[in-house]
């Protein structure tokens, strides 16, 4: 089976490279999607042999990983790893999310960091992904325990869909509805991360407020909406 690795990036410049070489035993494509940065993160990637698709500006992480999955879509790949350019992903957890897939037991795999044996989040990050798992099952009849995860492994229904249908702005939670309301079988499975590497993530506490409002509101709109399906042409 074909596999691209997607790597989401905005000056990342400092961490990308050990992101790049994390993937070095990994068995497909490595795509870096530079999401308009100001730094060297498209150069470097490149000189590190990645395949590189470069925004003009900035769109934000759904823009991102939709022009990632456009790609491994056009380009016939039979499935899609989502690995984030800060470096808290690991290589060595991709067989984790990719197995169910590759058996056709799944369509849409998620790195779970709060399963049992995964990563432990802070305080703010687990309130919020409780009061999202809370609202994916009244919405969608699904139970994900963490929903906010960005590790994710995309089956080729998945990929079809998602390259046309994907919410711009903080997609991760939105996507696990639009999935699981399109028949596809979403499934999680404990993996380990770590911290950054370095620099901070953009989203403060002021944005993760804004984010839980934002997103709950297009959850409840999205829910109120007939289907996307995958079938259609």
């Amino acid at each position: 089976m074909r596999i691209l690795a997607i790597i989401p990036a905005y000056n990342e410049a400092r961490n990308i490279t050990a992101v790049i070489e994390d993937l070095k035993s990994f068995r497909g494509d490595i795509l870096v999607v530079n999401d308009g940065s100001t730094d060297d993160t498209a150069a470097i990637a490149k000189s590190l042999g990645a395949k590189v698709v470069s925004h003009p500006f900035n769109l934000g992480i759904g823009g991102t990983v939709q022009t990632g999955l456009r790609y491994a879509y056009e380009h016939g790949y039979d499935m899609a790893i989502q690995f984030d350019g800060d470096g808290q992903h690991r290589g060595d957890q991709v067989f984790k999310i990719i197995e169910l897939v590759e058996k056709g037991e799944a369509d849409l795999v998620i790195g779970s960091r709060t399963l049992p044996g995964g990563y432990k989040m802070g305080i703010t990050r687990f309130i919020g992904s409780r009061i999202f798992h809370c609202l994916i099952r009244c919405l969608a009849g699904k139970a994900i325990e963490d929903p906010t995860s960005g590790f994710r492994c995309y089956g080729r229904k998945t990929i079809r869909l998602f390259s046309r249908f994907y919410t711009d702005d903080y997609p991760e939670v939105e996507s696990i509805i639009t999935a699981a309301r399109n028949g596809l079988r979403v499934v999680e499975v404990p993996v380990l991360m770590r911290g950054r590497l370095s620099g901070h993530s953009s989203i403060t506490r002021r944005k993760s407020a804004y984010y839980m409002l934002k997103v709950t509101l297009a959850m409840v709109v999205d829910a109120m909406r007939g289907r996307d399906l995958v079938g259609e042409s």
